[in-house]
């Protein structure tokens, strides 16, 4: 009897298990993220609700089009590691990273000491070179500053869309080919008047040097009588051929990416520093 309802135990037990093995096959996708684990974790609590599922919705689009994850973290407290230990490890642990290779990026924000971090993974440390990381930086750290956590986490979305996207169609922004800072509004009213007065000037001198004091209407007007003698003519054709070569990009002075090891064992890149 005892050996019976033993059976039947078992029998209920390993049903119950391939049950649930088949519910996680039907759930699972091909988008390379294991979805354990959201693109955003707030634990500082930097953004409202109606913010956080506005960043958390801009990440899993650029992420899932890219096949690439793009991660966000914040934490009060970086519990004694730094900034990069602490960024490295929480990518790795949780098992971010897109594909066979875990490519992807994590952006992390401490509230302790106002630190940040880039940790980079798998095509994320080609994609991410130091110097692009250093200009990713430089485009969200005044708004981390003012406190304006939304909007420095879209600039970090955007931006990691650009550069994954350069990175692929043509070579990964460096210090040879960064993109350019886009001109402030203020230089756009300052361009038309100096564009004016420019034109204006050049109009005026070509005015003042005008010697005719009546309108001419045709080109003899302004010929010499018998002053054009044609005595003979002819027409000579010329060939030519051209061979054009593309002019190489320079990469002088390029950083590319340098590169750390993990607690875990893993390779990173990226970059860290203060807001």
């Amino acid at each position: 009897m005892k050996k019976r309802i033993f059976t039947v135990f078992l029998t209920i037990l390993l049903f119950m298990l391939s049950t649930v093995g088949v519910w996680a096959s039907e759930g699972s996708d091909d988008s390379g993220f294991s979805g354990e684990y959201e693109r955003l974790t707030d634990a500082a609590g930097l953004l409202s609700e109606e913010e956080a599922q506005n960043i958390l919705t801009k990440l899993d689009e650029v992420s899932e089009r890219q096949k690439f994850d793009i991660v966000i973290l914040t934490v009060d407290s970086l519990e004694g590691a730094t900034a990069t230990e602490y960024a490295d490890d929480f990518f790795d642990y949780y098992g971010y990273g897109y594909g066979e290779g875990k490519d992807g990026i994590l952006f992390l924000v401490s509230m302790e000491d106002r630190d940040w971090a880039l940790s980079t993974h798998g095509y994320g440390i080609t994609a991410f070179t130091d110097a692009g990381c250093d200009y990713i930086a430089e485009q969200f750290k005044s708004s981390l500053s003012d406190g304006e956590y939304e909007k420095a986490f879209e600039i970090y979305i955007d931006q990691c869309d650009a550069f994954v996207t350069q990175a692929r169609e043509d070579r990964p922004y460096d210090n040879s080919n960064l993109p350019k800072k886009p001109l402030g509004m203020i230089w756009i009213p300052v361009a038309l008047v100096l564009g004016f007065i420019c034109a204006f000037s050049i109009v005026g001198g070509m005015k003042r040097q005008l010697k005719t004091v009546a309108r001419k209407t045709t080109a003899g007007n302004y010929q010499k009588k018998g002053s054009l003698k044609v005595t003979e003519s002819r027409d000579l054709f010329l060939y030519e051929d051209v061979t054009r070569t593309a002019k190489p990009k320079s990469s002088d002075g390029d950083s590319g990416s340098s590169t750390h090891t993990s607690s875990s064992g893993e390779t990173h890149g990226g970059s860290s520093g203060k807001f």
